[in-house]
């Protein structure tokens, strides 16, 4: 007879920890191997040239007259001091809070005592202690609006007139929409994907163009394609873990409310930074070009639910979700701009609203499909096309 050898399986607990400590060797020899570079600087001591200085004017406001602020944040590799600043080619005495010397990643003001002229360009030169030297512009000089009810209540106007107002016309199209048959309802769906698909473009490149005021370290163009692919990801994610195959047509018009609403939260950041600026020269002209700009974006909320009134209520709770963050800001544009948070909205947005195509995709091919007809035909390019073209040519009210 032969015998049966059992082999005794080893404590889970043991092995757990051999398995943990492999983990960490490599880490710990990484910190190793780190600090000796920084302690020989890679054994090139001879090598190393001069400090490399790097900073970022973050935000220049005007608070008062005679007097300007700078938020400046330090995103090289080093620390940095900056002994003298030149206005208009002309030294001037400043204070820093905290200090003249920013450490890496570090943030101080700097505050000048200088007659600024209304409405003139001024030069402002930081130079370091190595001579290196960094320049901003105040384009136009106008004194930084500060918080108060008039100023609130005036700049809230501004929000209902480019985000409550333009959405609320749209839907008044609802109606008229109802009484089309299910190829002029394909066709405004297709309008819908043609609209989105213009706004998560202008939605990149205003993520794009805050990102760009970001400090270096933070990686602003990298950080939107990952947010942006990551709430994109989680959104489908959460669809499929629903068992959302067939999404709703109310589901799929708040999704388009919610993509739509990340969108104008970056033009009313725009607007009201504009504002507070003083570089919104043609106010009424802007204000007027985004309310027909963004009129079409009430047709595409409002398209999924033509085959079931969902309700007053739920069409006020999408107006709100659409237009309302326009006003909020524009809020935040004209009193505490901060393009951290600005570049991460939009980049949420650029996810939500592709995620909406897909969605609203879905719904043409299903609609296409019971028709017996390919979801590529002449009535579903012709609303695609027309949708991006209604955007792109209501944009030139805008883009000046």
């Amino acid at each position: 007879m032969s015998e049966q050898v059992q082999s005794t399986p080893q404590p889970t607990s043991s092995l757990s920890g051999i398995v943990w400590a492999l983990a960490l060797i490599p880490l710990v020899l990484l910190g190793i191997i780190s600090a000796l570079i920084v302690q020989t600087n890679g054994g090139l001591s001879e090598l190393v040239g001069p400090p490399l200085e790097q900073v970022n004017i973050q935000r220049i406001t005007l608070p008062q007259s005679g007097q300007i602020v700078l938020e400046i944040v330090n995103d090289g590799p080093q620390e940095v001091t900056i002994p003298q600043v030149m206005v208009d080619e002309a030294y001037w005495q400043f204070s820093a809070e905290p200090s003249t010397t920013i450490p890496r990643f570090g943030s101080a003001t700097f505050t000048i005592n200088y007659p600024w002229v209304y409405e003139e360009a001024h030069q402002i030169v930081l130079i370091t202690e190595l001579g290196t030297t960094f320049d901003a512009e105040i384009a136009v000089a106008v004194e930084t609006p500060q918080a108060s009810t008039e100023l609130f209540l005036r700049f809230g106007l501004v929000g209902v007139y480019v985000g409550i107002v333009p959405v609320l016309l749209g839907m008044l199209w609802y109606p008229f929409m109802k009484r089309l048959g299910t190829q002029g309802m394909n066709f405004v769906l297709s309008l819908t994907i043609g609209l989105l698909i213009f706004l998560a473009i202008g939605t990149w490149l205003d993520a794009v163009e805050f990102a760009n005021e970001l400090p270096t370290f933070w990686q602003g163009v990298p950080m939107v394609i990952f947010i942006a692919l990551m709430s994109l990801g989680i959104l489908l994610v959460l669809g499929a873990v629903r068992g959302d195959n067939e999404t709703t047509p109310l589901g799929i018009a708040y999704r388009i409310a919610l993509g739509i609403g990340l969108h104008n939260l970056g033009e009313g950041l725009a607007i009201g930074a504009a504002f507070a600026l003083g570089e919104a020269a043609l106010g009424t002209f802007l204000i007027l070009g985004f309310t027909i700009h963004n009129i079409t974006e009430g047709v595409g909320i409002a398209a999924p639910i033509v085959r079931k009134n969902p309700g007053l209520q739920h069409f006020a709770m999408l107006l709100l979700l659409a237009g309302g963050p326009a006003l909020l800001g524009t809020w935040i544009g004209g009193f505490a701009f901060n393009p951290i948070l600005a570049t991460i909205f939009l980049a949420i947005g650029i996810g939500a609203i592709l995620q909406v195509v897909w969605e609203v995709g879905k719904l043409v091919a299903r609609d296409n499909a019971r028709l017996n007809q390919p979801v590529v035909n002449w009535v579903n390019l012709s609303g695609l096309v027309i949708g991006i073209l209604v955007m792109y040519l209501t944009a030139f009210l805008v883009k000046f």
